[in-house]
């Protein structure tokens, strides 16, 4: 049931990712007489790391993309098919795309980000992105096509060498199997310039056995019709401009952060995130609160955490425990990030994994990564039938 508009709430979450979602959940089985909403416009939960295995077939989109509704379900926590416009922390009230507005005791910013197209021309008009499950469907589309027309010297480009980028080419290289050159743009020194050596290591090895041509120092210059401009270093001080043909070009080098509009308006750092403090409360506010891609902690003593699902996971239960400290009149807590490691898809079946005191490569690191993501998937229920299609998956494939 939606709430009546201009009613009231104890919270409300905007935003029903990663962060959003987590949070809404954990802080209503805490508190299961206060009065929780969650604000999110789409019916779905997309779980992105797994968005490559949507992709290949590998899962279907009820494991990687379960309904709200259906996650919510018995949680206590209303979820409103709305947008939020604007918040006015003073008044405490959130206006709503459909015309109405919210009330709030307390409320937790967690809209996520967007794809940044850095301003390049030509790229919102020519360029496809990874980051939906429609840019899934577009993308599934697109290699339907590749394989059914053969089409002369065929070419896919994908633009940005971090986690997205590498993981992509990785499942796309396996998917098109020949049937289209793949190429790999990214504008630094190396690919995963943030990742773990050994990750970065297999991944330059899954690449090169998929044929995938990885351009390195490339910087895109101009999207057009069925190709794309770019500059590549040659030395200290020449680049060398040329034009690719291609029949796909994906672009998955930048996010933005998206906060909605805040009134009064409040700081935003470089990137355009929220600055919070070390309990992610907003600075300059009492009762809002931020996390996720579309918050930056404040701090001398050490750098912000990275925009990473396994950041968002871990604010999202520090944020539900401060609640809890708040309504008790208990200090809050800082935020602390604890680095688990880090997974990354290599391919159909094929997987990295740094850290849960491992260092492994191949199927049986592909395995623990799907059950580590599967620990993760909100709600029991949906954990179970998961597992039971995962195993499914195992066996048939013996």
């Amino acid at each position: 049931m939606s709430p009546h508009p201009d009613s009231e709430a104890a919270l409300v979450v905007v935003g029903g990712g990663f962060a959003g979602l987590f949070t809404a959940l954990q802080a209503a089985r805490q508190d299961a007489g206060s009065r929780v909403v969650l604000v999110e416009p789409n019916p779905s939960f997309v779980f992105l790391p797994l968005l490559y295995e949507l992709l290949s077939g590998e899962l279907g989109a009820w494991q990687v993309a379960p309904g709200i509704a259906s996650l919510l379900a018995g949680s206590g926590v209303v979820h409103l098919r709305e947008r939020v416009t604007t918040i006015d922390h003073r008044r405490r009230r959130v206006s709503l795309s459909g015309g109405g507005s919210l009330g709030f005791g307390t409320c937790v910013i967690a809209t996520g980000s967007v794809p940044h197209h850095y301003g390049i021309p030509g790229l919102p008009q020519h360029g496809l992105g990874f980051h939906t499950l429609s840019d899934v469907a577009v993308l599934q589309q697109k290699l339907h096509e590749l394989r059914a027309e053969r089409p002369i010297h065929p070419r896919l480009v994908v633009v940005g060498g971090g986690p997205t980028g590498v993981e992509l080419s990785c499942k796309l290289a396996d998917l098109l199997d020949g049937a289209a050159e793949l190429e790999l743009i990214e504008m630094g020194d190396d690919i995963l310039p943030r990742g773990k050596a050994f990750n970065r290591e297999q991944a330059r090895s899954a690449l090169q056995r998929r044929d995938v041509r990885v351009r390195l120092q490339t910087r895109v210059l101009e999207a057009l019709p069925g190709a794309v401009r770019v500059s590549s270093r040659v030395d200290d001080s020449h680049r060398r401009e040329e034009t690719l043909p291609h029949h796909g070009l994906i672009w998955v080098a930048g996010v933005r952060p998206r906060p909605p509009v805040l009134q009064p308006p409040l700081p935003l750092d470089g990137q355009g995130r929220l600055c919070c403090g070390a309990d992610l409360a907003v600075q300059g506010t009492d009762d809002l609160f931020a996390l996720g891609d579309v918050a930056t902690i404040s701090s001398d003593d050490e750098p912000p955490p990275p925009a990473t699902a396994q950041v968002a996971f871990q604010q999202a239960a520090l944020m539900a425990r401060n609640l809890q400290h708040r309504a008790a009149g208990e200090p809050t807590r800082a935020f602390r990030w604890n680095d688990l490691g880090e997974m990354i898809s290599l391919g159909i079946g094929d997987a990295a994994i740094t850290g849960l005191g491992l260092t492994l490569a191949g199927p049986r690191a592909f395995q623990l990564r799907r059950l580590a993501y599967l620990t993760r998937l909100p709600g029991l229920p949906l954990q179970l039938r998961a597992a039971a299609g995962w195993l499914s998956s195992a066996v048939a494939s013996r």
